[in-house]
């Protein structure tokens, strides 16, 4: 694929008469985990004892296989035993849960953001007053005011900062978060945009197995918490954006239709159900390339010659979902391998998992290790996907700010 030389003529004819150099960028990226860290093979026996569920033998056996299968290594998670100890009502579907789970997570998510957010702050340079928008994603929280004003308040922006939060946009809200923050970038002069996705979700879905409900063990098999932050902003001649990282060239969403049901959330008084159907990975792997078509062609970034001229990152929604994705665009191997390695070290942490893929692909970029490196990181141009309930599909295009030095 010819993506560098045509992609950048078709960029430099559509924007005439746009300011130069106007065009978003990442400028720091920032990730955090909470400390409660369970390796993947550990996890079904913990599981199963916690939940008092020892006696359905079949069924744990049945995580097992599934945790195997999983390609997730380890997970962090905010709950405990103790946590799960303190509340029998997280065990008990006939008791309402709801306001207990959400208690936790209104401290729980604005403080992991911090954490995300101060690290990327710290690699920015900048101070924290010099953030003029905020934008939040989580599905982790249910309230007004939401968790958006208390990470203000504990980052210490300005009380005239511009807040925007986005709620239950789950394993594509980071992604959308990051196209909302695009926009703002480049229709405010001077403005710089923390990005901020947190997700402590395994309290909110924690639950006993159900034999009824396979696609529960997938969940519990799958998602972790943790929380991504990015610094968004664009620059021109007058005002030269600091250190880019890549470039955000553009941004859009598709919904596949008739495929609500096909990956779902319903919060409950029980907390979240979160349904995950058969036919979804047919869906992805049937669908995905029309919609990536439809974004990159008037970039002049044709899918002519295959898709391995590009450089991805692609949220890990479980192995399966990277498998669909590499299959539907004839990917080498390898090309995913940022994403793999993602869902290996942190699991599905929803919509901040695309925040640790970007750190990942920016991390092996920059090292100097050979082994480190992978085809896919010679590449100028990317994309960035997301896939969530709906099914929606969020796709960026990407361009590389700096490539290192090649290796002899």
């Amino acid at each position: 694929m010819a993506a560098t030389a045509g992609g950048a003529s078709v960029l430099q004819e559509s924007r005439q008469g746009q300011r130069p150099n106007s065009t978003a960028a990442v400028l720091a990226i920032g990730t955090a985990n909470p400390a409660n860290c369970l390796h993947q093979d550990e996890y079904p026996d913990r599981y199963f004892r916690v939940t008092k569920s020892d006696h359905l033998t079949t069924l744990k056996n049945q995580m097992k296989r599934i945790c195997e299968k999983s390609g997730v290594r380890k997970r962090y998670f905010h709950f405990t035993e103790e946590t799960i100890a303190g509340h029998p009502e997280f065990l008990d579907p006939a008791l309402p849960s709801l306001d207990a789970r959400l208690a936790i997570a209104a401290d729980a998510v604005p403080e992991l953001a911090a954490v995300a957010a101060a690290r990327a702050i710290a690699e920015w340079g900048r101070p924290a007053a010099d953030i003029t928008h905020l934008v939040l994603s989580t599905s982790s929280s249910a309230q007004s005011p939401g968790p958006d004003l208390r990470l203000a308040d504990l980052l210490g922006l300005r009380p005239a900062v511009q807040r925007t939060l986005l709620f239950f946009h789950a394993c594509f809200g980071g992604s959308s978060a990051l196209r909302v923050a695009k926009d703002i970038a480049e229709s405010h002069r001077g403005a710089r945009v923390l990005v901020a996705v947190c997700e402590v979700n395994s309290l909110l879905s924690f639950r006993p197995p159900q034999e009824a409900r396979l696609d529960g063990l997938v969940a519990a098999a799958l998602f972790g918490d943790g929380a991504g932050a990015v610094i968004v902003g664009a620059g021109d001649p007058a005002e030269p954006v600091e250190r880019p990282i890549f470039y955000m060239m553009s941004a859009s969403q598709a919904t596949l239709p008739g495929t609500e049901d096909a990956v779902s959330m319903h919060l409950g008084d029980g907390g979240y159900d979160i349904g995950l159907s058969a036919t979804a990975l047919a869906l992805v792997r049937d669908r995905i390339e029309a919609c990536l078509a439809d974004m990159v062609a008037p970039l002049g970034l044709t899918a002519g010659g295959g898709w391995n001229g590009l450089f991805w990152a692609v949220h890990p929604g479980g192995r399966a979902i990277l498998d669909s994705c590499e299959a539907a665009l004839a990917l080498e191997p390898g090309k995913l391998a940022a994403s793999r390695h993602v869902l290996s070290e942190y699991g599905t942490v929803y919509g901040a998992t695309i925040v640790f893929v970007l750190d990942e692909i920016r991390r092996r970029r920059r090292n100097g290790d050979q082994t480190e490196r992978d085809d896919m990181l010679d590449c100028e141009w990317g994309v960035m996907l997301g896939v969530g309930p709906g099914v929606t599909v969020e796709m960026t295009v990407l361009h590389a700010a700096a490539l290192p030095s090649k290796m002899n």
